[in-house]
């Protein structure tokens, strides 16, 4: 199928494509680390020792509690940033909110990854995205009583409060767009690449970035296990499973690139996946409590999505589920999806995962990572395995729809037409976002190219040009099937 086919077959127009993408994960610096960690089943949640709860400042009565779970799903290098790089005084640096620091260096990843220069291009970008509290500002800075006495407090909240996530990037990358803080609860990020959807198809902007960024701390901390709460007793996510229990908070940061899918066409884009549709709604007051998911709220949110998409639910083979493990949660998540699909009594077509079982709820940035995890598993054609599931929850009649949980690593088949995925993210207080994506499109063939090629690096000092030529020598050992020329 040549792209014009494409686009007559599938309403072009009326799609929005994936065309950069960054993230820094639990056990993944990379979207390359990312991706073989999930398709190789790596738990990225991992054992805290005595010595590092010590050392983070945790009583040693506390740690030996037991209710006291020594796991967490912790982000490598979160105290460095590259401030020269974005115009930044070291005390200015030393302020900011660390969540702020990773969003900003992700949005800029995500626009060189889709090989954009925001100060050369003359169209509108956007960016919407949120963040977790800022939990350096009420333990690191704000116990720190000599610096904060030596700052202006406006500047100390200017780098710590949600408000400015956004902005701070269009300033800093000259963004002209939307710059659009969305706040959700666990459904942020998700929501911020909806918002952003629709203000490209509605033309507010040329493109947008959206995503989320979460970080609980600096220190590895384990956290009390509160029995009927949303975390595990034992420090694993076990999604779907007799013996799910909960879920383990996460540390990340995810932001994607997004494009009108015919423009990006048009433009020759790298298009790693497109959203088809995508919905947004809330429960509303008719559920047990504030905090309590809703069968009635998550259905409507889907069967939404899929009308938006314009596409049938059996022709979508894979869903990446909220899926937080908790006795409550995923029982509502199955029911909501039997219904919204449709098809009770059918064959087990379409599966299920969910990235928590990996690297725990990522909070504000969840959204986000699944989507991410969603557009990897389309790009490379296979569904990674959804950790820790060995015998159905005792509340989730799987027979009663087309849904299995993908347990272990599966080519994803196609039968014909593009492969389609739906993501879930639903946030405590009811709002609810899903999006139906589909793979990209048939990339344009390359013509003939020269024999030998010129390979082009550039960065702002020694040190950073040392690291990019590696960084691209690593690429090119790993990926000998890449053209030169498309290189």
């Amino acid at each position: 199928m040549n792209e014009n086919q494409y686009s007559n077959e599938y309403g072009a127009g009326d799609a929005v494509a994936i065309i950069g993408m960054s993230g820094r994960f639990p056990g993944a610096a990379t979207l390359e680390q990312f991706w073989l960690n999930l398709r190789d089943g790596v738990e990225s949640i991992r054992r805290l020792s005595d010595e590092e709860l010590a050392r983070a400042g945790v009583d040693a009565g506390v740690a030996a509690g037991a209710d006291y779970v020594k796991a967490a799903a912790l982000l490598d290098g979160i105290e460095l940033f590259d401030a020269d790089f974005f115009g930044y005084t070291p005390r200015e640096a030393e302020i900011m909110d660390p969540q702020q620091r990773l969003f900003l260096e992700c949005a800029s990843e995500a626009l060189a990854h889709a090989g954009y220069d925001p100060h050369a291009y003359a169209g509108a970008i956007g960016i919407y995205g949120g963040t977790a509290m800022s939990a350096y500002l009420l333990d690191n800075l704000s116990n720190n009583r000599a610096l904060m006495r030596s700052m202006d407090g406006r500047a100390v909240m200017m780098a710590n409060d949600k408000d400015f996530l956004c902005t701070r990037v269009a300033y800093k990358l000259n963004l002209r767009g939307p710059a659009v803080v969305v706040q959700s609860a666990c459904s942020t990020s998700l929501v911020a690449v909806h918002q952003a959807c629709q203000s490209i198809l509605s033309g507010e902007c040329d493109m947008a970035l959206a995503g989320g960024a979460a970080i609980s701390g600096m220190a590895p901390r384990g956290y009390h296990y509160v029995d009927g709460g949303i975390f595990s007793r034992d420090g694993h996510c076990r999604a779907f499973d007799a013996q799910a229990g909960g879920t383990v908070s996460g540390n990340g940061v995810g932001l994607v690139l997004l494009k009108r899918l015919d423009a990006a066409i048009a433009d020759g884009d790298t298009i790693h996946a497109v959203i088809r549709g995508s919905a947004v709604n809330n429960d509303g007051a008719d559920k047990a409590s504030f905090g309590a998911p809703s069968v009635a709220g998550q259905c409507a949110v889907i069967r939404e999505a899929h009308a938006v998409a314009a596409v049938e639910p059996d022709t979508i083979s894979y869903v990446e589920a909220h899926g937080t493990g908790t006795a409550l949660g995923d029982p509502i998540e199955i029911r909501a999806l039997q219904q919204a699909f449709g098809a009770a009594g059918t064959r087990a077509y379409c599966a299920i995962g969910s990235l928590k079982t990996n690297i725990g709820h990522l909070d504000t940035a969840a959204g986000v990572a699944g989507l991410i995890k969603t557009v990897l598993a389309l790009k490379h054609g296979a569904l990674p395995p959804s950790l820790h599931y060995t015998e159905s929850n005792p509340h989730i009649d799987f027979a009663a729809g087309p849904f299995y949980v993908n347990a272990a690593l599966a080519p994803w088949a196609q039968d014909g037409q593009p492969r389609r995925a739906g993501v879930s993210a639903f946030g405590i207080g009811g709002t609810n976002a899903h999006l139906v994506l589909e793979q990209a499109p048939p990339a344009r063939s390359g013509g003939a190219s020269r024999a030998d090629q010129l390979l082009v690096v550039s960065a702002r000092s020694r040190a950073a040009l040392d690291t990019s030529c590696a960084r691209l020598a690593d690429f090119l050992a790993v990926h000998p099937e890449i053209g030169r020329a498309h290189v």
